[in-house]
C-alpha cells in the first residue's frame, strides 16, 4: 500500500511517499525560514499562502523520484492539526480534493503522533512500550507509548515548551531566526558555568516542565552589563546545558518509573547535538538506550505523516470517500487520540 503523506502545519511544506512494504520511497521539504526571517518568526497568512504554491510541485518531485504515478496512490494522509488554522487548511483541502479525484482514503493525522513515530521510519527501530519524548518548537511532553495509538501523557511543559524558550532566548541575545539552531551554534564556542542559570523543575518529584522562568533569567543576566561576544557565547552555552539536563533528568526519571529501557526522542530540538549527548549518557547509566529519527527527519516533514496514516489503515482505521467535508483542529491535545 502506497501512502502519500502532506505536512503544511507551520512553516514547512512537507509531501512523502511511504509503502508499506517498501519504506520511504520519497520525501521532499520546502522549508520558509529565509521567508520568515526579515520578521522575526512565523507570519501566518505568508505561510499559508506559501504552502499553495509549494504542494504541487513538491508533489510531481516526490512521484518523479519514487518512480511512481497519481494513479498508484492507494491513500493520502495529512496533518489535520495541531498548528496554523489558515496552513492547516491548505493542505488539508489539498489533501481531500486530491484523494476524491483519485478515489481514495483521506486520513487526517496528528502531527505530534507524526513526530512520535517518525524513529520508527529509522533503520534501528524500538519495540513497544517505550517512552517518548517529545521537543518540538510549541510542545515538551512525555508519554509512555504502548502501542500505535496507545498513548499515556507523563508530563508536559506549564509554560514555554524547550523549543519556545530556546527561540525566546535566541531573541533576547540579539541572535537571528530560526532562534533554536543559532543558539545551539552559538553555544559550542561558548563556556558554561560562568553564569549561573536555574534547573526548573529539576526537583519537583514529577515529570512537569517549566521553562519561562530561565528564559527570564537569561534576560536578567543579559541586562546586567552590555554583553561582549564572548558573553553571549557563555551565556548560550549556560542555558543549553540548563534546558538539557532538565530534559535528560525527566526523561530518565519517566524510564525508571515505567521500567522501561527505551526512549524515544522525536520533535526538531531532538536534533540538538548536546541534547543527544546528554540522553545518550543518562540512558546508557540505567542499561538503556535512545532512539531518534534520521536528522532530516527531525523537523517538521511529510514522510512522518505518511508512515503515521500507513499504520492507522493497517490498523483497520478505513475512512470513508467521497463525503467531501472535512475539518482542521488548530489546537489538538495528543491525550484525545486513541
Amino acid at each position: 500500500m502506497k501512502v502519500l503523506g502532506i505536512e503544511s502545519s507551520c512553516d514547512e511544506t512537507g509531501v512523502a511517499l511511504y509503502d508499506t512494504e517498501r519504506g520511504l520511497l520519497g520525501h521532499a521539504v520546502h522549508t520558509q525560514v529565509a521567508m520568515h526571517e526579515a520578521y522575526g518568526g512565523v507570519v501566518p497568512e505568508l505561510a499559508s499562502r506559501d504552502h499553495v504554491r509549494r504542494l504541487i510541485p513538491l508533489l510531481e518531485r516526490v512521484l518523479a523520484d519514487s518512480n511512481c504515478a497519481r494513479g498508484e496512490i492507494d491513500a493520502i494522509a495529512y496533518t489535520a492539526g495541531p498548528g496554523l488554522a489558515g496552513a492547516l487548511l491548505v493542505g488539508a483541502s489539498f489533501a481531500e480534493a486530491l484523494a476524491m479525484a483519485l478515489g481514495v482514503p483521506a486520513v487526517p493525522v496528528h502531527h505530534l503522533e507524526g513526530h512520535l513515530l517518525s524513529p520508527l521510519l529509522a533503520d534501528e527501530v524500538p519495540q513497544f512500550p517505550f517512552i517518548a519524548l517529545l521537543v518540538s518548537g510549541g510542545h515538551t511532553q512525555l508519554m509512555r507509548v504502548a502501542r500505535v495509538g496507545d498513548y499515556e501523557l507523563l508530563g508536559e511543559s506549564l509554560d514555554d515548551a524547550a523549543g519556545e524558550a530556546f527561540d525566546k532566548t535566541a531573541k533576547l541575545l540579539g541572535l537571528g531566526y530560526p532562534g533554536g539552531p543559532a543558539l545551539a551554534k552559538l553555544a559550542e564556542t561558548g563556556k558554561p558555568g560562568r553564569y549561573k542559570l536555574p534547573r526548573p523543575m529539576m526537583n519537583s518529584g514529577d515529570l512537569s516542565f517549566s521553562f519561562s522562568g530561565l528564559k527570564t533569567a537569561v534576560l536578567t543576566a543579559a541586562r546586567a552589563a552590555e554583553l561582549t561576544e564572548a558573553d553571549r557565547a557563555d551565556l548560550a552555552a549556560e542555558f543549553q546545558e540548563a534546558v538539557t539536563e532538565v530534559l535528560a533528568a525527566k526523561a530518565v526519571a519517566a524510564c525508571r518509573q515505567r521500567r522501561l529501557s527505551s526512549l524515544v526522542v522525536a520533535g526538531g530540538v531532538g536534533a540538538n547535538r548536546r541534547l543527544r549527548q546528554r540522553l545518550d549518557a543518562a540512558m546508557a547509566k540505567i542499561g538503556g538506550r535512545v532512539f531518534y529519527p534520521e536528522l532530516e527527519l527531525c523537523t517538521d516533514n511529510g514522510a512522518m505523516i505518511a508512515f503515521c496514516g500507513a499504520q492507522r489503515l493497517m490498523q483497520g482505521e478505513l475512512p470513508a470517500l467521497g463525503k467531501g467535508a472535512f475539518a482542521v483542529r488548530p489546537r489538538w491535545p495528543l491525550a484525545e487520540i486513541s
